[in-house]
């Protein structure tokens, strides 16, 4: 397949030929249009930018191995996203025995107060930057994976469900619980 028809070639069509070719030239093609996504996903869980590249070269050395799981029944991108997040959230998870001590801290401080929904996002949106950054450290990485994914990410409700390969209603409850617990945090923190 010579470059400028790999070129034309849609990213499922490239992944299926990659499966079928086991092509490492091919793969780079795969690798150069979302690399630079794949980084951005992974800067937001690292805490530099060596390490979001270092995942980055980690996710595509398994993404290479793991690739003929891709069956098609989702666009390629998303799928990506999701195996993208699901690594980043586990190799949080692995380093996660300090985190979970700060958590303990902080969440012990949090009064069990409840913001009606239609503050949250009013909330959400006017926190400092930089607190905001220091909670988004402090929450699970599921949470912070969600909502990075719904406001870093724009991805719709029904992209979300595909990637996560969950429910309508289990993806509002995660978002509002993941929404509540950061500005609940994030006053905590004041």
């Amino acid at each position: 397949m010579k470059t400028l028809v790999v070129n034309r070639v849609t990213d499922e069509e490239l992944v299926f030929k990659i499966i079928e070719t086991n092509s490492s030239q091919l793969f780079a093609e795969l690798y150069d249009r979302f690399s630079n996504t794949v980084y951005n996903k992974c800067y937001g869980f690292s805490k530099s930018k060596e390490e979001a590249q270092d995942l980055t070269h980690d996710i595509f050395i398994k993404l290479f191995v793991k690739l003929r799981t891709f069956k098609g029944n989702s666009k390629f991108s998303t799928w990506l996203y999701s195996f993208t997040y699901n690594f980043c959230v586990n190799y949080v998870q692995r380093n996660s025995y300090k985190k979970k001590e700060k958590i303990t801290v902080v969440t012990d401080q949090i009064k069990d107060e409840t913001i009606f929904d239609e503050d949250v996002d009013d909330a959400l949106f006017q926190l400092k930057s930089d607190k905001l950054v220091k909670v988004l450290t402090l929450i699970e990485p599921a949470e912070k994976m969600i909502l990075l994914m719904k406001y870093q990410d724009d991805m719709t409700i029904k992209e979300i469900m595909n990637a996560l390969q969950i429910g309508e209603s289990a993806v509002k409850m995660r978002l509002k619980r993941a929404k509540n617990k950061v500005v609940k945090m994030y006053y905590a923190l004041s």
